[in-house]
């Protein structure tokens, strides 16, 4: 038995086809700049957190999201706060902190 064959279709508007498939493509993420990166200091003995919960979810997030190892979801994070043109300080130490805290965090 055969299968049967599939419509055919022909575009008549190309730059409206032209246009949905740079939409389909475009990914925007947006960042609140108000939002707390820094860990707020806890006021007990030893080394305070570097990170805040928010930051580690973000990452966590977007790792999720895009299917990412943590390097490449820390680098790729990092990259979007520079083109965000927002201040990021600490972010080699990332990658440490996600891996100690997520169970805490998710």
């Amino acid at each position: 038995m055969s299968r049967p064959t599939p419509p055919t279709y022909k575009t008549r508007n190309w730059r409206a086809y032209n246009e949905a498939l740079k939409r389909r493509g475009s990914l925007t993420i947006w960042f609140d700049p108000e939002m707390i990166w820094e860990a707020v200091p806890s006021g007990r003995r030893g080394r305070q957190q570097t990170y805040g919960d928010a930051a580690i979810q973000t990452c966590l997030s977007m790792k999720v999201l895009f299917g990412m190892a943590l390097r490449q979801t820390t680098v790729f994070v990092e990259s979007l706060l520079r083109l965000a043109d927002l201040d990021w300080r600490y972010a080699q130490k990332l990658v440490t902190a996600i891996i100690r805290r997520q169970r805490e965090v998710a």
